[in-house]
């Protein structure tokens, strides 16, 4: 049954807070916050939307995506205007896809409601830009964690990938329930690619907590990552460029004037440009 209090026609959207800082959100996700009556979403998400008279926040733990995705289409049935929030951007393993398998398995009529996908800015993409480029090339993209694939699919694609030779970007290395498994992605990294393959790691991307760190697979260590770390591993075309020391006017500008540069050139030695 429709909620008359919200019109005759609901709708729902899926949008990206982009990695932490609010300018990064896009004018096309503000909007669609600014006309929600609700928003749901894991938690610390859903608190990154300012609270207002006339919207409801849903917050719900963490794994629970097909519940929450059931409870914005039902919303959405009834009339309401609903975002729901991830974090970067939702299509990379986020709630889009949640959402679409719910959309799927759930109530034939959710199929006819109005629902868009709105993009954000990847962790993955914002980390790339703080150090450079070191996805300027082919790349690939895996979720290290293990709960909704067994390890031998992405011990696999860590080893193909690495004999392809893709530059790496990796969401979700390490957490307090699996410390191991990231330990055991080192190793497989620095048998596939030598132990002076370039590897970032940068967490907490465009907030105030960020940490930026270039170093070689050699050097790494597991305790590098954690779940708010992205880590990029490059491919064997990848560069390092050292920073010349610059008058930098705080503490932040200083770090980052510390940090070298980082690019995978646009193409591979040997090849026309």
């Amino acid at each position: 049954m429709r909620d008359p209090e919200w019109g005759e026609e609901g709708w729902l959207k899926v949008v990206g807070l982009g990695p932490g800082d609010a300018a990064l959100i896009t004018p096309e996700v503000s909007a669609a916050l600014s006309e929600a009556t609700d928003v749901v979403g894991y938690v610390p998400y859903v608190e990154r939307v300012a609270p207002r008279p006339g919207l409801t926040r849903h917050g719900s733990d963490n794994r629970e995506e097909i519940r929450r995705a059931e409870q914005a289409l039902q919303l959405a049935a009834n009339g309401h205007r609903v975002v729901v929030v991830s974090s970067g951007d939702p299509g990379v393993f986020a709630m889009a896809a949640a959402l679409f398998e719910a959309l799927e398995a759930g109530e034939p009529a959710w199929r006819s409601l109005d629902i868009q996908v709105l993009p954000g800015i990847s962790a993955m993409l914002a980390a790339s830009a703080r150090v450079g480029a070191p996805l300027g090339h082919d790349f690939c993209c895996i979720n290290l964690s293990d709960n909704l694939k067994p390890w031998a699919v992405i011990e696999k694609r860590l080893r193909l990938a690495a004999e392809a030779d893709f530059a790496m970007a990796f969401y979700n290395p390490r957490s307090r329930a699996r410390p191991e498994g990231f330990a055991r992605v080192l190793e497989i990294l620095r048998e596939a690619c030598g132990r002076e393959r370039l590897i970032v790691f940068a967490r907490a991307v465009s907030t105030p907590e960020e940490q930026l760190t270039v170093t070689t697979l050699g050097e790494a260590t597991a305790e590098m990552a954690d779940m708010r770390t992205l880590v990029m591993v490059g491919s064997s075309q990848t560069r390092l460029i050292q920073r010349h020391a610059g008058g930098a006017e705080s503490d932040e500008s200083a770090e980052r004037q510390s940090t070298p540069w980082v690019y995978t050139p646009r193409s591979v030695s040997g090849a026309g440009a």
